[in-house]
């Protein structure tokens, strides 16, 4: 059966990045049990077992596993019908002399879980550099725009004004309230640790002829050889799968944050305020050759969906663990946690692809601004009139019958707004059509909106991008 005729997944071949693939391809992951067992042969070594230098060269020499390798474990798993057990037969053939010392103790869970949280921490890691580059994108956005005012809308309607670079903000803060969760949740992973069968550690202790202080010991010199600070201090056979359900829940928070930024962005191009960037030569549709869709974000949205939908997943998986573990996580984990770590990544990078091209079009932002700024300006119109010596009651109504006649015109022969040319022809209203024109200057109704952006960034994104080292750099999409 040649690829064609097999289901290709789109997170592998249109979507996640290299580096995430890296991260959960079978070869770093069998690596990555290779390290834990030879961290524990090492520790068992350090604190007395009889285990000879010769097996932890051999187990050095061959912890990257080769392309063979799998073939072989493919061999022996048929066999066994268990796949530790294949590996370790496979590693085994590679450093012989290692045989009778390895996996010495332990439990598939101490490969299995602890490789699973080393996985979990480094792909965290990639996530928050990818979060933080869509960050200092729009951060730069933000400040461009931050004085361009811009309709206000609530509930799709007209409101307020504000500006372009304020409503920016409103993306920027939910992603870094989703960097702060996703690191909150990266810097308390802990390892599963060297807990044996059921999570008493009973066969070490065995193993080190009841010595108590030399198991704690073992477990901490794991621990600091696979390179995290704690471990776990009780677990079952496995590691807490709550622990799935933090993570996979704050990943879920990227997807959120990047829908709704993507969604605004698609409700912006249809009044043509805002474009994603356009490749040379994109086609929009294969019938109709002026489109120019927001095909990015709308990858966006899709790709959240999907990755908010996985959230569920590890929440049900940790309300099933049967006393000390159950096996019907197993399968369903080789699914979700990568799933959600490659779609969020695919998420990031189509959205720093996004927010690194925006394009603003500030005549359609003023035009659309232009066309509802006089009944936004209504109030203001009424206080000025007032303080010409107007009756504020009989000067209210006078506004309601224009602005109502006004937008009865615009609905129903798709005319221009002329509420101010009304407001002005009106004897009642003691003010002359200059006067009208400078209270709908559009600066006099965005608020503290341009000041809230140059303190936002320079108050919170800023300090979190100064610590943040080097950063991917936006690449277009390769499909």
């Amino acid at each position: 059966m040649t690829s064609i005729d097999t289901f290709d997944h789109p997170l592998i071949r249109r979507y996640a990045s290299p580096e995430m693939l890296r991260l959960f391809s079978p070869r770093h992951r069998y690596t990555t049990w290779r390290r834990a067992w030879l961290a524990l042969a090492e520790a068992e070594r350090e604190l007395g077992l009889d285990i000879p230098e010769r097996a932890l060269e051999e187990m050095r020499d061959n912890l990257e596993v080769a392309d063979d390798d799998l073939e072989r474990v493919r061999e022996y798993e048929r066999t066994t019908r268990h796949d530790v057990m294949a590996h370790l037969h496979a590693f085994a053939d590679r450093a012989p002399a290692a045989k009778p010392f390895l996996h010495l103790g332990a439990t598939s869970a101490f490969v299995t879980d602890n490789a699973d949280l080393m996985i979990t921490r480094d792909a965290l890691d990639l996530v928050i550099r990818r979060l933080l580059a869509v960050i200092g994108a729009l951060a730069g956005f933000a400040d461009r725009w931050a004085d361009e005012p811009t309709l206000g809308l609530t509930h799709l309607q007209p409101a307020q004004p504000t500006t372009v670079g304020k409503r920016a903000c409103l993306w920027l803060h939910d992603l870094l309230l989703d960097h702060e969760r996703l690191r909150f949740e990266r810097d308390r992973l802990e390892l599963r640790g060297v807990k044996g069968v059921t999570g008493t550690q009973a066969t070490f202790l065995e193993l080190f002829d009841g010595d108590h202080d030399k198991v704690r010991s073992l477990e901490r010199v794991v621990v600091e050889k696979l390179g995290f600070t704690a471990s776990y201090p009780v677990t079952g056979q496995t590691y807490p799968r709550k622990v799935d359900a933090f993570v996979l829940d704050a990943l879920s928070g990227i997807g959120q944050s990047a829908a709704k930024f993507a969604t605004d962005i698609r409700l912006l191009a249809r009044v043509k305020e805002l474009r994603e960037p356009l490749a040379e030569g994109q086609v929009g549709s294969s019938a109709q050759p002026y489109k120019a869709n927001p095909m990015r974000s709308e990858r966006v949205t899709a790709l959240s969906r999907w990755l908010v939908s996985l959230a569920a997943n590890p929440a049900h998986t940790a309300a099933a663990q049967w006393l000390e573990r159950s096996l019907d996580d197993s399968a369903n984990r080789r699914l979700a946690l990568p799933e959600a770590f490659l779609t969020a990544d695919a998420i990031l990078r189509v959205a720093h692809n996004v927010a690194d091209g925006l394009v603003v079009y500030p005549a359609m932002v003023r035009r659309n601004l232009a066309a509802e700024l006089p009944f936004l300006a209504s109030e203001a119109i009424l206080m000025a009139a007032v303080r010409r010596g107007g009756d504020r009651q009989e000067l209210h109504e006078r506004l309601r019958v224009h602005s109502r006649a006004s937008s009865q015109r615009i609905l129903e022969e798709g005319a221009d707004n002329d509420f101010l040319d009304r407001v002005a022809n009106d004897p009642e209203v003691p003010l002359d059509r200059d006067e009208l024109d400078r209270l709908v200057d559009p600066a006099r109704f965005v608020g503290r909106a341009p000041q809230q952006v140059r303190e936002f960034l320079a108050e919170h994104v800023r300090p979190v991008l100064a610590d943040a080292g080097e950063l991917p750099e936006a690449r277009d999409l390769e499909v």
